[in-house]
């Protein structure tokens, strides 16, 4: 399995975590549910980035 591929796997089974357990998707939305969404997609981004450029090596 590629790298991006496993990237993107905990990434979804982090929204998953996310969305049942620390209710970030709830209609009650704060600033810190909000960073913390984008964090983690912060973290998809820059997990993407070093898992192509280790495969081209």
């Amino acid at each position: 399995m590629k790298n991006s591929s496993k990237v993107i796997i905990i990434y979804v089974i982090g929204l998953i975590f996310g969305a049942l357990v620390l209710d970030i998707w709830s209609a009650d939305t704060s600033i810190f549910k909000a960073l913390l969404g984008l964090g983690w997609t912060a973290l998809l981004l820059i997990g993407l980035f070093f898992a192509e450029k280790n495969e081209k090596n």
